[in-house]
């Protein structure tokens, strides 16, 4: 980035992550006291950035234009196999279950997290925001073969909330969890049930939505 902003350029994220966490979509920003060519702005960004990290687009946007604040929503995907023997090359890509998972039972217990709801139950105790009322847009659970995905989008997320809410979701397919648990850990906002924090390596940040557009 330095060979070609030797200005050093402020370079603001649109998230911040876990460790092991991934992501298809990521939004950054940053200011610029020169004409830039978008076109060849993008070979120039991939020729100098790692191997495992791709720009695919570019713009132009407004003065006061920030990756973080300006950003509308976000949506998240988490990756479990539930095929017998795990997928070798999933390896530290999703969470292996073993046992075949009933996607109904989830797609019922995933739809209670739609809508405006305090979600302060389904935080890691590391939040460092006061507001927790947060809105979900959509969140389903999708099969495709032996590979089980858990999508939800909404306009942001708590620290740790996707993580806890793919656990619920894996404790409610395994019986240890009930649609009427969820609603108590919504109304209640206290984190007093058997859920857990599913590992980081399933969870992808999948998309980021802006006033222009998503990513």
């Amino acid at each position: 980035m330095w060979r070609l902003f030797p200005e050093r350029p402020d370079i603001k994220g649109c998230s911040r992550t876990d460790a092991g966490v991934h992501a298809r979509r990521y939004g950054v920003s940053f200011k610029v006291e020169r004409q830039v060519d978008i076109r060849r702005l993008l070979d120039a960004l991939n020729h100098n950035l790692p191997r495992d990290v791709r720009v695919i687009a570019a713009r132009e946007v407004e003065n006061g234009f920030h990756a973080r604040y300006s950003c509308r929503g976000k949506r998240y995907r988490y990756l479990i196999c539930d095929s017998r023997a795990m997928d070798p090359f999933l390896l530290g890509f999703a969470l292996h279950s073993p046992r075949r998972m009933d996607q109904d039972r989830m797609n019922e217990a995933a739809a209670l997290f739609v809508g405006t709801h305090d979600f302060s139950a389904f935080s890691g105790s590391r939040r460092s925001v006061e507001a927790t009322v947060r809105t979900i847009f959509s969140a389903g659970v999708q099969r495709r073969g032996d590979r089980v995905e858990f999508t939800v989008s909404g306009d942001g997320f708590l620290y740790n909330m996707v993580r806890i809410m793919a656990g619920t979701l894996l404790s409610v397919d395994r019986g240890r969890m009930t649609g009427d648990d969820i609603k108590t850990a919504l109304d209640s906002c206290e984190r007093t049930l058997p859920m857990f924090t599913a590992p980081a390596e399933g969870l992808y940040l999948d998309g980021v939505f802006y006033d222009f557009g998503e990513l």
